[in-house]
């Protein structure tokens, strides 16, 4: 059977991420013309003499009484000017773990408000006043980051039409002038959350492996300070970088490594962190095909090879100061003549031979290859950190569900500030152990290991897989869900989730 030809190149265009937040008007009283207003107050401290101040200036006499016995965190209610939410913050209990999975005060407020915008559809609103009173910085940077993120809908992004209803706000904090740099900060961040969601909904046919790389190279608005390489599969192949070809064989568009190389402006003091996405555009599990209901979702096999991506924009668009190496492992998983197969032997790039004991289980197979280019780098290229993103394993999410990502690394440093990072961003991760001894589980009388193993411990030994490519070098696994089965708090559809974006962003900002 002859090989497919890939269909032709789509024409390009920009993929544009437009920002409500910097439509608002920073510092300007609200002009109501006889139209529908709406009036936010978000107390920084639970005071219940402002609430209650706000509530005389609002509600109706009847409404008084039962609202200021409101003992919740959010008051609402529709008053003499229009609608009127009052959010005010209050203590919650620790959960234990050292405070590692507590909701952090920015994970409360971007969640708060994320939650408010479907009522300002629903109201119709057409003009809004946000006030903040007493608020700390990360406080308000998670109101604005849930503003940004929450109005993000597949469908009416893809018509240009998601923020069309969106009423027009004057944002004001009292006492002091709002920082303005806030906004900036906030809507870089909220965007590169919305791109990795976007890419994750993308349905496969539009996504694969080529056009993914045209996003890096033709439509994203990177800097200067970043270049992008892809190496298509004849450069694979010259690399010997046989299990990323493996993989991507038997589908009509070939596998692609994306390298995204950014340096900043001025120099910098501080070693490459290097990041690797693993990107299936799609799995169907190979010859060793999954049942229609786990095929189902599989276009968001890609989700770690979008949080990177999402990440690369982010260091752009805000000038990160260290330097930083992105790597996308693209492929798409099919079934076809040319497909590999189980009993299959192939040679990875650091001379690894590895049987194919299961064809689904072909991520860390793109990964290690691209793991191997990313930790032999030399010189000034040489990364301090290598950490990888990955929907790897199932087995993880039975574990820790869809919210908590799997964390495993080579170094208690490192881990211990991923998670930490991951705490105050509101994007868990959770360590998982690096049990040697499960290594034996990928045992093959043929060749130096199997892709698979038994039933059992299935998210460590992928992990266990992968350390055998990093030669050494500090470095990370995070595996994610990547999706949103329903709406909350600032993811405000289901689908793509944006996990670990926020986590990884909070990570770097901790080194600077």
């Amino acid at each position: 059977m002859a090989k497919k030809k890939a269909a032709a190149p789509k024409a390009s265009a920009k993929l544009q991420i437009r920002s409500w937040i910097e439509t608002f008007d920073i510092g300007k009283e609200l002009k109501v013309k006889n139209e529908m207003t709406g009036f936010v107050y978000f107390l920084g401290a639970d005071d219940s003499n402002k609430l209650q101040g706000l509530v005389e200036e609002h509600a109706l006499a009847w409404q008084m009484e039962s609202i200021k016995k409101n003992d919740k965190d959010l008051n609402h209610f529709v008053g003499l000017q229009g609608p009127v939410w009052i959010l005010r913050p209050k203590g919650k209990n620790s959960v234990g773990h050292d405070g590692l999975l507590d909701e952090a005060t920015y994970t409360w407020s971007r969640d708060q408000f994320g939650l408010l915008v479907p009522h300002f559809k629903s109201h119709q609103l057409k003009s809004l006043r946000i006030e903040f009173f007493g608020t700390e910085k990360a406080q308000e940077l998670g109101a604005l980051v849930g503003l940004d993120m929450a109005p993000y809908n597949y469908r009416q992004f893809v018509d240009g039409k998601h923020l069309a209803d969106m009423p027009k706000v004057s944002l004001i904090k009292s006492s002091e002038d709002f920082d303005k740099s806030l906004i900036k900060e906030a809507s870089v961040r909220a965007r590169a959350v919305t791109l990795a969601r976007h890419l994750v909904n993308m349905p496969p046919n539009d996504l694969n492996p080529r056009t993914f790389s045209e996003m890096a190279t033709k439509k994203l608005p990177f800097g200067k300070n970043l270049k992008v390489t892809v190496w298509d599969d004849r450069k694979l192949a010259a690399e010997k970088m046989g299990l990323h070809l493996s993989v991507g064989m038997g589908a009509a568009n070939g596998p692609r490594m994306v390298h995204m190389k950014y340096r900043p402006t001025k120099k910098s003091g501080l070693k490459p962190v290097a990041f690797v996405g693993k990107g299936i555009t799609f799995d169907t599990g190979g010859l060793d095909i999954k049942p229609s209901s786990a095929m189902r979702l599989m276009k968001k096999d890609m989700g770690g090879a979008a949080s990177v991506i999402a990440l690369a924009l982010w260091a752009s668009e805000s000038q990160y100061p260290g330097p930083l190496d992105f790597y996308l492992a693209l492929a798409e998983n099919a079934v076809d003549a040319n497909a590999f197969r189980p009993g299959d032997i192939v040679t990875a790039r650091n001379g690894m031979k590895v049987e194919i004991d299961n064809t689904d289980a072909e991520g860390r197979l793109v990964l290690a290859d691209v793991l191997d280019v990313a930790c032999k780098q030399k010189g000034s290229d040489d990364p301090e950190y290598v950490i990888d993103v990955a929907t790897l394993t199932g087995a993880i999410k039975v574990g820790l569900g869809a919210e908590i990502a799997g964390l495993f690394a080579n170094d208690d440093d490192l881990a211990n500030e991923l998670t930490k990072a991951g705490q105050r961003a509101g994007d868990l991760n959770w360590r998982m152990p690096l049990f040697d001894k499960y290594w034996s589980d990928l045992s093959s009388p043929f060749a130096d290991c199997k892709n698979s193993g038994g039933g059992f411990g299935g998210a460590i030994t992928a992990a266990l897989f992968l350390q055998k490519f990093v030669g050494g070098k500090k470095w990370a696994h995070l595996d994610v869900y990547a999706w949103a089965d329903r709406a909350g708090g600032a993811i405000g559809s289901s689908g793509g989730s944006g996990q670990p974006v926020q986590c990884l962003i909070e990570f770097l900002e901790s080194r600077i």
